[in-house]
């Protein structure tokens, strides 16, 4: 089993709860509160960790709020590396209203960092080797958008293949310094970088595939919701439709969706096998409320629909 380190710069802890139904100006009254450890990275670690893998996350924390993520991954049996800032790591917070079954999700911008906890930052990121780095979610404030390029640039020298999933500037950047190992970027992402719509299968794979000759990326893990998911790499394409269930919630799918994938390859299994994993792992989790993301028993039941 190969070692994966995930990177949150900007992790979250995240609420859940229900209430009957949300309306402004008068207090809300909410049940089933629960939370979790959140942000892109993290997210990716609990699932990894759920699946047996060999993981360790590392995450930016701060101020009155760092020792209640802490709390949350130790509790998780989460393996962590803590890089220390001053300012609160964020909470957000989910509601599913029970009358319309639609789900609010508010998520605060974060903390801003500084230039010297920036460069703390790197120096810390430098100390460390796996075989994949997973850089998975947005960039606080105060660390310029190129960021994620100088991490990965730092992370290969030392062997490392880079997994990336964020979004707008920082992931057409970090694509632009080239040499990613797997992207998984949403629909909307896709076409964030495209710079226009790409309405069909034929079009997502063929930018998808520009990217790959243009030296970028190596594969492309298209997620598509409904849809499926579309699987681009330089020889083939390979297209799984969505596996029909009831939705609960749709936090934390992405990054289940990358989890699994992630350890299907640390464990050895082929591209292939691995965004099928991903897929049942992503389908796993919106049938779990709240930020509880994927559990084994339903990604090995999802496993059984997944298409041959």
């Amino acid at each position: 089993m190969k070692s994966i380190l995930t990177l949150t710069m900007n992790p979250a802890i995240d609420g859940s709860s229900e209430a009957r139904k949300v309306h402004p100006t008068h207090k809300i009254r909410t049940v089933n509160q629960h939370y979790d450890p959140g942000g892109g990275g993290i997210n990716v670690a609990r699932v990894i960790t759920r699946l047996g893998g060999n993981v360790v996350a590392a995450y930016l924390a701060g101020g009155a709020t760092a020792g209640v993520l802490d709390s949350l991954l130790d509790r998780d049996a989460i393996r962590r590396l803590r890089i220390d800032i001053a300012d609160h790591t964020r909470i957000s917070q989910a509601v599913f209203e029970k009358d319309t079954g639609l789900e609010y999700r508010f998520v605060p911008e974060g903390p801003e960092v500084s230039a010297a906890e920036w460069h703390k930052c790197l120096s810390f990121l430098e100390r460390l080797k796996s075989d994949y780095l997973v850089i998975s979610g947005s960039l606080p404030r105060g660390i310029p958008s190129d960021g994620y390029v100088t991490i990965a640039a730092d992370a290969r020298k030392r062997g490392a293949r880079i997994i990336l999933d964020t979004s707008g500037a920082a992931l057409r950047e970090t694509l632009e310094g080239g040499h990613v190992f797997l992207v998984k970027p949403s629909l909307g992402e896709l076409e964030s970088v495209a710079g226009h719509a790409l309405p069909d299968d034929d079009a997502r794979a063929a930018f998808a595939r520009t990217l790959i000759t243009s030296g970028q990326v190596e594969h492309v893990a298209i997620t598509l919701g409904h849809l499926g998911a579309i699987l681009v790499s330089t020889e083939k394409t390979l297209h799984l439709p969505a596996i029909n269930v009831e939705v609960k919630s749709a936090v934390g799918a992405g990054d289940s969706f990358l989890g699994a994938m992630t350890h299907a390859l640390a464990a050895g299994q082929s591209m292939d096998d691995a965004f099928r994993l991903g897929l049942a792992a992503g389908t796993a989790a919106v049938l779990t409320p709240g930020t509880g993301l994927c559990q084994r028993a339903d990604i090995d039941r999802m496993m059984a629909r997944v298409a041959p």
